[in-house]
């Protein structure tokens, strides 16, 4: 499979809720993208979805079972190091219900196009003149979160946790997706914290390489998997990145 820009979509479960039509009608419009659907060990008829969608343009389309559900996080990761071998300039992930629209990754492309960033992240900011529907709890408690997150990791981001992200193919992307994540919920966190721990002499600091965009649209699809409760497993989980990053300062000390 070829293109300038290939998307993993992890699937675990989404076959009543994937659109199959959009992912054609993208891919008829933008020549540039090509999909690789990770389908995580789901017990519905997730592959007969993704087969289904594959069979009508195998040279834009994919598909990657995995034998067992390891994780949204896992699920992206193998992924990636697939899509790494079929060499695009860019890869990125979206998530299979569409809650970020597919048109959202023509902006974050264009950031991507003058070569000095290296990661695109979509935002979800509840501007005015932007379709933002967000789930008030899960929005401030998603805030909270994300304020710790930016506090971990010393970057002005805004909103880590969005499902709509794009990377330029380097060496460094490599290092950061070639190991698994200790974290199943806030793998993205742990994303950012892994290219802080590549920084090193010839390699530019991840703030200068990393840029948001604030997303046109994004709707919470009914039937997410995220409950409140996850947001306490996350912060453990932060913690843990913590100490991995502290680790790394005490190096350098």
């Amino acid at each position: 499979m070829s293109a300038k820009n290939i998307i993993i979509v992890p699937c675990f479960n989404e076959a009543d809720r994937m659109d199959p039509s959009a992912f054609e009608h993208f891919i008829n419009k933008e020549p540039r993208f090509s999909f690789l659907f990770v389908n995580d060990g789901s017990t519905d008829g997730t592959s007969q979805v993704v087969e289904a969608l594959r069979g009508k343009a195998p040279q834009r389309i994919q598909a990657l079972h995995l034998k067992k559900n390891s994780g949204k996080g896992e699920a992206v990761r193998q992924g990636v190091l697939h899509a790494i071998a079929w060499g695009p300039e860019n890869i990125g992930y979206l998530d299979a219900d569409l809650s970020s629209p597919l048109s959202c990754l023509l902006p974050l492309e264009s950031l991507l196009e003058d070569g000095r960033k290296e990661i695109a992240i979509g935002s979800r900011v509840a501007l005015l003149g932007r379709d933002i529907q967000r789930n008030q709890a899960r929005h401030y408690a998603g805030r909270v979160f994300a304020t710790a997150a930016s506090c971990l990791l010393g970057l002005r981001v805004y909103d880590t946790q969005c499902g709509a992200k794009l990377f330029r193919v380097t060496p460094r992307l490599k290092e950061v997706f070639e190991f698994p994540f200790s974290s199943r919920w806030i793998f993205d966190v742990e994303i950012l914290a892994r290219f802080i721990l590549t920084e090193r002499e010839g390699l530019p600091a991840v703030r200068d390489i990393c840029v948001e965009h604030p997303l046109d649209q994004w709707i919470d699809i009914k039937g997410s998997k995220l409950r409140l409760k996850d947001f306490i497993i996350s912060a453990a989980d932060l913690l843990k990145i913590a100490a991995q990053l502290q680790r790394k300062n005490l190096a350098r000390s």
